[in-house]
């Protein structure tokens, strides 16, 4: 039976970017979409969420962070208790709300919201940012409506591709069209080539180093750099002329459009954006954490749309040697930028709201 009351839906995650920016983004669509959708959702006190649902309009309701134990301690015996009494709250969030879909995008609030989900009857939907998946979500998926993953090749059960949620300015962006504009904003000569240099907004360590021992070499030879260092970065790099450094970038989409080649880490959400935009990438994985970022990154480089180096093997002369002759080629350039843009998905803020939405009001 097809209700036809406006769907009220719960979208779990936080705590991170990599899962903030995808909830948000499939909460716009939703409320673009299904304007009578009520959309509320789950996070912690003190993740990103905090601050950054409230700011994009959204309804934030709020439960304590109950990390799964790793080791036997004064926390894993608190954690039954704890776990409990956060698993209580939810229901009765359910309860109130009326809630009749729980959405989640991983991290600490999602076991409880799915499992207050399934003693409740309710269906979930679960996004996976990563190749390899978190506890949370594994935990969601056995049970869950429908699982989508932004890469494939998910061990989840009944995984589909639908690729990464994200801001339509990304999603849709035109980098040759909006390419003069941000050349400019930037400060840049539009007759030159330009490396996009970041760490994210925290910045990477040996990212920075790096670029800043090689910068020379690079405006030497005619091309020019885009260094966002990430807050409080910045101290002690002096820029040169074709040598811009930024400590922040508010609208990400710009420095996509500046840029003829990126130089990143390989975070899933950085990966899913720049195969959206087209724009090819030399991805540098964090060298800790259980390998996701290099898993992340692999399709796209197997595609032809990035190169993948190491971090223990990226400095100056790296860079010298190797990305700089790439970033003179404009013919391996643009075979790069056609494989990264055929592997992108732009649209998966839309699809995963219609899922949302959908599994909502078959409830």
């Amino acid at each position: 039976m097809t209700t036809t009351t406006p769907p009220r839906i719960l979208l779990a995650g936080g705590g991170s970017a990599g899962h903030v920016s995808p909830l948000l983004a499939t909460a716009a669509q939703i409320v673009q979409r299904t304007p009578d959708a009520e959309v509320l959702v789950l996070g912690t006190p003190d993740g990103l969420e905090a601050d950054l649902v409230p700011a994009a309009g959204f309804e934030l309701l709020t439960i304590d962070k109950v990390p799964f134990p790793r080791r036997p301690d004064g926390a894993a015996l608190r954690f039954p208790v704890r776990f409990v009494g956060t698993l209580r709250e939810v229901r009765g969030i359910l309860r109130e709300r009326e809630i009749d879909v729980v959405a989640g995008f991983g991290g600490y609030v999602c076991p409880p919201a799915y499992l207050a989900a399934f003693s409740a009857r309710l269906p979930v939907v679960v996004h996976e940012a990563n190749r390899r998946p978190g506890m949370a979500n594994r935990l969601g998926a056995r049970r869950a409506a429908a699982v989508l993953t932004a890469f494939d090749g998910s061990t989840l059960p009944g995984a589909r591709r639908i690729g990464m949620p994200m801001r339509d300015g990304i999603a849709h962006l035109d980098r040759a069209a909006r390419r003069a504009d941000a050349i400019a904003g930037f400060g840049l000569d539009p007759e030159r080539p330009v490396l996009l240099a970041t760490g994210g907004s925290l910045g990477a360590l040996r990212l920075n180093t790096a670029v800043t021992e090689a910068a020379a070499s690079f405006t030497a030879a005619g091309v020019q750099i885009l260094h966002v260092t990430g807050r409080g970065k910045s101290e002690g790099i002096t820029e040169i002329p074709g040598y811009r450094v930024v400590e922040y970038v508010s609208a990400m989409e710009d420095a996509y459009a500046a840029a003829d080649l990126a130089l990143t880490r390989s975070g899933a959400g950085t990966v899913s954006e720049l195969t959206a935009v087209g724009l090819p990438a030399v991805l540098v994985p964090l060298p800790i954490g259980n390998g996701e970022q290099a898993l992340n990154g692999q399709e796209v480089v197997a595609a032809g749309g990035a190169q993948m180096v190491p971090d223990a093997e990226l400095d100056a002369a790296h860079l010298r040697g190797q990305v700089l002759p790439l970033l003179q080629d404009p013919t391996r350039l643009g075979a790069m930028a056609d494989a990264a843009r055929a592997f992108g998905i732009a649209d998966a803020a839309e699809v995963l709201a219609d899922v949302v939405t959908g599994v909502a009001r078959r409830a």
